[in-house]
């Protein structure tokens, strides 16, 4: 679907998208186990995503109970963001895809790479776009305002329509609605390094790409399986992408490697890659596959062009 028709559906009133904004250990605890207890006391299925740390907080002041309350450690699945938005669809489909249902989610954090920190407000922003229509889900996300930048608070603001505070809710007078999350794909991204490598993918043979590739991949420091996951994502997007002007750039940044597949060949989707690839998008596939293999993915429209850069971190 593309960007602009997802863009004109308003938000169901069953999805509610909220902010909350604490401070410290005790503000996070403060902020979020009434919400939890509530939806237990209400019959609905929660789940939390934080970090560990935090729901180890959380379990033992729910005590008895925290059986009843699904657990994730989202350093580990949300360590690249766009595999969030498909941990709350399967949350959903195991619940017969509609709800009422709660969770919590914190996908970003102070100790965030400047590229992740980007793509998870991105992430957030999206959200809105994912769940438009037809979900009966309370997702409330916290924000530590003692320790995030507060570019960073006046983001969380921009993308989501209620704010939690210990003063209560309130719409977001800062929300910018469902166009600004389409636009996701079209921010900029920093520029490549002049010296990066480039190559014409149309026609070249598999053991030049996998040579140009690993070679690098080898010296940053990346492990075997590493390696071979790099590969396998981009061989994925290129065939996603597949024409005779796509191209490919490689160079390392802050010890990872990252590949830049630059296409001619359009995407319109922002959620592209984080939702299950129809059989008919072949790029939307090599996306998908691409996310689950790669520390991060970054998919941008610019003009004609369609590029997408994935990470791999040693």
């Amino acid at each position: 679907m593309r960007a602009s028709t997802r863009a004109s559906v308003r938000p169901s009133r069953g999805f509610q998208h909220q902010a909350l904004l604490y401070s410290g250990e005790s503000g996070f605890v403060a902020g979020t186990i009434d919400f939890i207890r509530s939806g237990i006391a209400a019959g609905e299925p929660v789940l939390v995503a934080v970090a560990a740390p935090k729901i180890d907080l959380l379990r033992r002041r729910l005590a008895d109970k925290a059986d009843r309350v699904q657990w994730t450690n989202m350093t580990g699945i949300g360590a690249n963001p766009a595999r969030i938005i498909p941990l709350w669809s399967q949350f959903l489909e195991r619940h017969g895809g509609r709800g009422p249902l709660r969770g919590i989610g914190e996908p970003i954090w102070r100790e965030r790479a400047a590229a992740e920190l980007i793509e998870s407000q991105h992430h957030e922003a999206l959200l809105n776009l994912a769940f438009a229509t037809g979900a009966e889900l309370t997702l409330l996300c916290p924000y530590n305002i003692a320790a995030l930048a507060p570019q960073v608070i006046d983001e969380a603001r921009r993308s989501h329509p209620v704010l939690v505070s210990r003063s209560g809710q309130r719409p977001s007078a800062d929300y910018r609605g469902l166009e600004a999350a389409a636009a996701t794909v079209t921010r900029p991204l920093p520029q490549a390094p002049a010296a990066a490598p480039e190559i014409v993918l149309d026609g070249l043979a598999p053991l030049m790409l996998r040579g140009f590739i690993l070679d690098l991949a080898y010296r940053v420091g990346l492990g075997e399986s590493q390696r071979e996951d790099l590969l396998l994502a981009v061989i994925a997007v290129a065939h996603g992408l597949a024409d005779r002007h796509s191209t490919l750039r490689i160079w390392e940044v802050d010890g990872a490697v990252v590949c830049e597949i630059r296409s001619q060949s359009p995407i319109y989707d922002p959620l592209a890659g984080r939702e299950w690839p129809p059989s008919d998008r072949k790029s939307h596939r090599g996306l998908w596959v691409a996310n689950q293999l790669c520390n991060l993915v970054q998919l941008r429209r610019f003009d004609s062009d369609t590029v997408v850069r994935l990470h791999m971190a040693a």
